[in-house]
């Protein structure tokens, strides 16, 4: 049943009221969808604009866009697509200046290790490395709108990249391959990699020209955690063999982490002390010095450079002991100074590795949006979602001309960016200018630097990604959903692969949202005694309410999913059985004897869609009602809902006057309807 509406005029002197009115209050006449147009809205468009067919909607809003887009001129568009035009006129120079040139060349000092040591993951040369961690940084800096953001080289895309080289261009299993084969395989393996980083920026640039800026919104916080966390135990495995000086093939597709750890444990018993030596000391050096620059960030001016500090270390000791001749130490070799020459990836090669391209753009973009709104909160600026797109796009499609691999912002040298001291996007030139000169000048130190120091530094960036995994209690407290996504999600990825787990868990949390819409309940509504406000009857006994009449809400969008569940519950409470009119069910207090009813407010506020089969349910709702001799009543249908069920031909079964723009105006029409003992005239409290 329902509650008492609150509606009605002050009893006069000596009259009974059955409800207490709140103190003070004032009252008006209810107000019908059609009366408050005129009132308060354009009463002559309204009308038109119902009635109107959707194709000619449709083509009236596509000439208005068409005009907004023309409308500006060259400037504003250069604006928009350059941010550092709007920027850099107002940067504070004497303020942020040294900021900005710490932290740029803070990341550029961890950005020269990392990038070599992210390019044999991606199972391309060194090389290759720094030149991502140079021209994507360049690319940004000019287009991008995150001014905490950094980027270059990332673990997960490196990951994920890496297996599809792999797959795509496999090392012949008989091995021992001689140094012109080995640089044959090389570029085929690079041309691979430009190729799919060509390829996520096409498809990036592809989503702004759509403005598809909003499906980050898909990859909810929980996937992209849980994908980070997976991605990162894969690196782990996978890097166990240069630690250990195994020389094993890399293992590919599905449970490639199992099967990688098989082939260690059975080639263990061959490893290098020599390389396994290196590689603790290593560990031992790079973990501690991690830990310190966490645990006294706020008292550092600048977070120690472990990774530099360590190759510098381990470059010096291999030269001076030859570890490479005495104990066949692999190391990174000769570095090409300069840059290479801009050459166009092989399209012949985009079939192919599209399949892979996608996911590839999907996390790039996701992981990149979901930091750079981070710290734009953190710090009160906002960011272009769009113009990400666009800037990450770009930044992928002309570094692939450098034979770059897929890149995107990354999470610790991000992090590294702000604490020391980083304020706009101008710390990545200075971020570039420490690459540069690597490139250009100090590529030579870097020939004796052992290649388990690299596979070291790959592990040790993971530890903001292992320890995401701390917020699992939290998350279990907050949301069990959230909690079984990220956990599915998490799962996925370490048994299967990182792209398949990104599509598990895209499609496990779209799941959940859409079998929350249809877990939902509708709520009969009760007056509570003297307020204007309704709360579900079964909050509460002490809820006013009338027999006769039935307060319905339906708190979830109304479409093909939802459609039978709508049915059965208006059935239920209102007992429109199969077989006849039924008894109309209660949620009232048990004792509350159910009585047929004659008016059924069905409060619409929660309906934030409605879809052709929704619509449609609520016509043959209108239909049956009409034909039990129930009064239905609409209250509080936004614009776009009403609209769906106008075209549907809801005003075919059902007049203007039964909608209405609250509950309480359809209940107070609804105590007149019923003609109760009372005043003639139905008001509303204000």
């Amino acid at each position: 049943m329902s509650g008492l509406p609150g509606a009605s005029t002050c009893p006069g002197p000596g009259e009974a009221s059955d409800l207490k009115f709140p103190l003070g209050a004032k009252f008006r006449e209810p107000l019908t969808e059609a009366r408050f147009q005129q009132l308060f809205g354009d009463a002559e468009q309204e009308p038109e604009l119902l009635a109107e067919p959707r194709w000619s909607r449709l083509r009236r809003l596509w000439k208005r866009q068409a005009r907004a887009c023309s409308g500006p001129g060259p400037w504003p568009l250069l604006r928009a697509r350059l941010p550092p035009l709007r920027w850099l006129p107002h940067y504070r120079w004497r303020a942020w200046l040294l900021g900005d040139a710490v932290a740029g060349v803070t990341v550029g000092i961890v950005h020269v290790p990392q990038g070599m040591a992210f390019a044999l993951l991606t199972s391309v040369p060194p090389v290759f490395g720094l030149y991502t961690s140079f021209f994507p940084v360049l690319i940004y800096t000019l287009l991008g709108t995150g001014r905490h953001l950094s980027t270059g080289t990332f673990a997960v895309l490196s990951l994920m990249t890496g297996s599809a080289v792999e797959r795509l261009v496999p090392e012949p299993p008989e091995g021992n391959l001689s140094g012109i084969e080995r640089e044959q395989l090389d570029a085929q393996r690079v041309g691979a990699a430009a190729a799919m980083a060509f390829g996520s920026g096409a498809l990036m640039l592809g989503m702004f020209a759509l403005q598809l800026g909003v499906l980050a919104t898909f990859l909810s916080e929980p996937v992209v955690k849980a994908l980070t966390s997976g991605a990162a135990l894969h690196v782990l495995v996978s890097q166990l063999p240069s630690l250990l000086g195994l020389p094993l093939p890399r293992q590919i597709g599905c449970f490639a982490l199992f099967k990688t750890l098989a082939a260690v444990l059975t080639a263990l018993p061959r490893s290098s002390p020599a390389e396994l030596t290196v590689s603790a000391l290593s560990l031992a050096l790079l973990v501690p010095v991690k830990e310190l620059n966490v645990r006294f960030r706020d008292r550092l001016p600048t977070p120690i450079p472990g990774e530099i500090v360590m190759v510098l270390l381990a470059s010096v000791l291999c030269f001076t002991s030859s570890l490479d001749t005495r104990y066949n130490i692999q190391i990174v070799g000769l570095l090409p100074g300069g840059f290479p020459q801009p050459l166009l990836p092989n399209l012949a090669e985009l079939p192919r590795i599209l399949a892979d391209s996608l996911p590839m753009a999907l996390v790039t973009f996701a992981v990149s949006a979901s930091l750079a709104s981070i710290y734009a909160d953190k710090y009160s600026y906002t960011i272009d979602s769009n113009q990400e797109l666009f800037a990450h796009g770009v930044s992928n499609l002309i570094s692939s001309l450098f034979s770059c691999f897929p890149n995107s912002a990354t999470l610790a040298t991000t992090s590294l960016l702000v604490d020391a001291g980083g304020n706009t996007q101008l710390a990545g030139l200075f971020s570039c200018m420490v690459v540069l000169s690597v490139l250009l000048w100090l590529g030579p130190f870097f020939y004796y630097l052992p290649k388990a120091v690299l596979a070291c530094i790959n592990i040790s960036s993971m530890r903001q990604m292992f320890f995401q995994m701390r917020e699992l209690p939290q998350l279990w407290r907050i949301s069990r959903v959230d909690f079984a996504v990220w956990m599915v999600t998490w799962v996925a990825v370490v048994t299967l692969s990182v792209d398949l787990g990104l599509a598990v868990g895209v499609v496990f949390s779209m799941m959940t949202v859409v079998c929350r819409t249809q877990r939902v309940q509708g709520l009969a509504l009760g007056l509570a005694e003297g307020t204007e406000l309704y709360r579900p009857l079964r909050e509460s006994h002490k809820l006013l309410q009338v027999p006769g009449l039935c307060i319905l809400s339906y708190p979830t969008p109304l479409y093909f999913g939802t459609r039978g569940q709508f049915r059965r519950i208006l059935e239920w409470h209102l007992g429109l059985g199969e077989g006849g009119k039924e008894a109309p069910k209660t949620d009232g207090p048990p004792d509350a004897v159910a009585e047929p009813v004659r008016v059924v407010v069905l409060d619409c506020s929660g309906v934030t869609f409605a879809d052709a089969a929704g619509a449609r349910e609520v016509v043959q709702l209108a239909s049956r009602c009409r034909d039990a001799g129930i009064h239905l009543l609409l209250a509080q249908c936004n614009a776009s809902v009403l609209g769906t069920l106008t075209q549907a031909g809801l005003l075919d079964r059902v007049t203007p006057e039964q909608l209405f723009v609250s509950v309480q105006d359809a209940a107070a029409y609804a105590l007149e309807r019923l003609e109760l003992t009372g005043p003639k005239t139905c008001t509303v409290w204000v």
